[in-house]
C-alpha cells in the first residue's frame, strides 16, 4: 500500500476537527461520539500513537483508531482509520472492552478490539508512534477514557 493522498489526509483532519467542534456547535449541547480503537500487541508491547495538535486531547498517547462514520460497521471504521493513520492493514479479532467516558463537552463510547498487524505501520499524518511495554502503559499520558482498558491490560485494580 502506498501513502495516502492529500484528499484522504484532509478528510481525516476534517473528521478530527468535527470531533473537536461537535461539542461546541449547537450551543454547547453534549454530543455522543462512537470510536473504535485497535489494541495491537507484539512481544508484550502495545502500539500507541500520539494525538496531534489541534484535536481534542492533543498530545496524549492513544490506541490507534477513530470516529465511526455514519453507515460504517466497527470493522470498516477500524480498517479505514488504520489505513489513513498508519498505512496498515489489520486482522480484527474480539472486542476487548466497550466503555464510555463523559467529557465536559462530549460523551465518547469506545470499542477496543484486539487486532493483528499485517505489515509494518508507518505514521501517515505526522503523528508520533511507539511500541510501549505493558508495565509502562500506566506512566504515559493517555485519555481518561482509556483508564479502564489500561487497568485491564496491566492487571491493576
Amino acid at each position: 500500500a502506498g501513502a495516502i493522498g492529500v484528499d484522504q489526509q484532509a478528510h481525516h483532519q476534517a473528521a478530527m476537527s468535527d470531533i473537536v467542534a461537535d461539542g461546541v456547535a449547537g450551543g454547547g449541547n453534549i454530543v455522543s461520539i462512537d470510536v473504535v480503537a485497535a489494541v495491537i500487541e507484539a512481544g508484550n508491547r502495545y502500539l500507541l500513537t500520539r494525538r496531534q495538535a489541534g484535536v481534542h486531547l492533543e498530545g496524549l498517547w492513544e490506541f490507534p483508531g477513530g470516529k465511526i462514520e455514519q453507515g460504517e460497521t466497527h470493522a470498516e471504521a477500524l480498517r479505514r482509520e488504520l489505513r489513513e493513520e498508519l498505512d496498515a492493514e489489520v486482522d480484527i479479532h474480539e472486542l476487548v472492552l466497550q466503555t464510555a467516558h463523559a467529557y465536559p463537552d462530549r460523551t465518547v463510547t469506545l470499542y477496543f478490539y484486539r487486532c493483528v498487524l499485517r505489515g509494518v505501520p508507518h505514521p501517515m499524518l505526522g503523528q508520533a508512534m511507539r511500541w510501549v511495554a505493558r508495565q509502562d502503559l500506566t506512566s504515559l499520558g493517555l485519555p481518561p477514557a482509556d483508564a479502564e482498558l489500561i487497568r485491564l491490560l496491566t492487571g491493576s485494580a
